[in-house]
């Protein structure tokens, strides 16, 4: 625990004592709110956004701890584990470093390195890799018996033996990793078959981009796209600049057996590094995007709640429509439903006049003081039509956001209040509720 204390101190840039108050605090079952307000003067003035930051890190580097037991247990039973490597685990407080670091010794699939070295072509890959062309002799590993039938069959083998192993280079990895994150392009293609059902992904059917500089909505939006079998993705830097890292990692001569390590590192690239490297990418713009979604969406909310309350004023609230009309309602300052029906303002001209005197008539029986807009489909057809009407001195019309009224409309709070009435009614009494008083109505 003192190690994550260190650890988390330095990443936040607060005082290991600051951290272990916090950390003491939580795991008491302290909520990080109860502690940003009430236990200040324990965690050292630490504010909301850091005592969460202390929560989420220690969350994950208690997994990386279960994650290091496991790897360590699993090592030790195959007898696998020696000091310098348990060691090396112990000093890691990454979760991708640890991975990278068990890699070579992860149980593995029958994968073509391990069918060269059934095949006993592992010597000759040691041979090649080294660069010495005196210590390679190829035609000593023919074997027909284990279908090893001609030199290149047996330096074919030894390239898949050597692929693995760049591609399971810790050094490497890390090096590759920083590439993809610098440089990665996200490229993003239309699948033709899909392309007339998925017109809403329109914008990306050829779209590429440098994905350091890609705002998180727009990767969000191609991932659906993705995900929906419209467009194909693929998240890439330049292939020559990860081969020149590969190459200055592992060619060391220029020789036949530096050729034979610079065909193993393209295929590594190829077909081990990159597409793992990529998928690593992905869960992290993934995760970057959700995150950065998730802080523009609690500010819109913050925004929404805080707004001034109209207060307990007379309202009339539409839930705009095109075909299915406008649900009207009109309520009384504490929000009580007195009248309901729906108007076509946008269905033809005869209808809209109807429309018109009907909310005019409403607007003088009720004493409406306010007019309540859905900001949904037909909202600014409907706002422009309402505008237009004569309504008389000091009646507010305003949209509204109604985001989530459908589904409120269909909770059982508002079954219990409006049994009588279907969810349109229901929905937009909720639009008129959100002008009244909107902290009221959405909390």
């Amino acid at each position: 625990m003192n190690q994550h204390l260190n650890t988390i101190a330095q990443e936040l840039h607060i005082k290991v004592e600051q951290a272990a108050a916090t950390a003491a605090l939580l795991g008491d079952g302290a909520t990080v709110p109860f502690i940003s307000r009430y236990r200040k003067e324990a965690t050292g003035l630490l504010d909301e956004t850091q005592v969460a930051a202390v929560r989420d890190r220690l969350g994950q580097l208690a997994e990386l701890d279960k994650r290091r037991e496991a790897i360590v247990a699993s090592l030790a039973e195959r007898d696998l584990l020696n000091p310098e490597l348990k060691a090396a685990l112990q000093a890691v407080s990454s979760m991708t470093v640890l991975e990278d670091i068990y890699l070579p010794y992860r149980p593995k699939r029958r994968t073509r390195s391990i069918i060269a070295k059934e095949k006993g072509l592992e010597p000759l890959a040691r041979a090649l890799y080294a660069q010495d062309n005196r210590s390679v002799q190829v035609e000593t590993f023919i074997n027909p018996e284990k279908e090893v039938h001609t030199a290149e069959d047996a330096l074919a083998g030894a390239r898949d033996i050597i692929a693995e192993w760049i591609s399971e280079a810790a050094a490497t990895r890390a090096e590759l990793r920083k590439l993809f994150s610098r440089e990665a392009v996200v490229s993003s293609v239309v699948v033709k078959k899909n392309e007339a059902s998925g017109a809403k992904f329109r914008d990306y059917f050829d779209w590429q981009e440098q994905v350091a500089k890609a705002p998180g909505h727009r990767l969000l939006a191609m991932f659906r796209g993705e995900n929906e079998k419209v467009l194909t993705l693929a998240l890439r830097p330049p292939e020559d600049r990860g081969l020149a890292i590969l190459q200055r990692f592992h060619v060391k001569a220029q020789n036949e057996a530096g050729r034979q390590v610079t065909l193993a590192v393209e295929d590594s690239y190829k077909r081990l590094l990159a597409p793992s490297l990529e998928n690593e990418l992905r869960n992290a713009l993934k995760e970057r995007a959700d995150r950065e979604a998730i802080r523009v969406f609690a500010a819109n909310l913050r925004e929404l709640l805080l707004a001034p309350p109209l207060g307990q004023k007379r309202v009339m609230a539409l839930d705009p429509g095109f075909r299915t009309g406008a649900k009207l309602v009109c309520l009384d300052g504490q929000g009580k439903l007195l009248y309901f029906t729906t108007i076509y303002p946008t269905l033809s001209e005869q209808k809209s006049r109807e429309a018109g005197k009907k909310v005019v008539e409403l607007c003088a029986q009720y004493t409406i003081e306010a007019i309540a807009i859905g900001n949904g489909t037909a909202g600014r057809e409907t706002e422009a039509f309402v505008s237009g009407l004569q309504l008389g001195p000091g009646v507010l019309v305003t949209m509204v956001d109604e985001s989530g009224a459908s589904i409120y409309s269909a909770s059982e709070a508002a079954r219990a209040e409006f049994p009588d009435h279907d969810l349109t009614v229901r929905g937009a009494v909720s639009i008129g509720r959100r002008l009244q008083d909107p902290l009221a109505e959405l909390v």
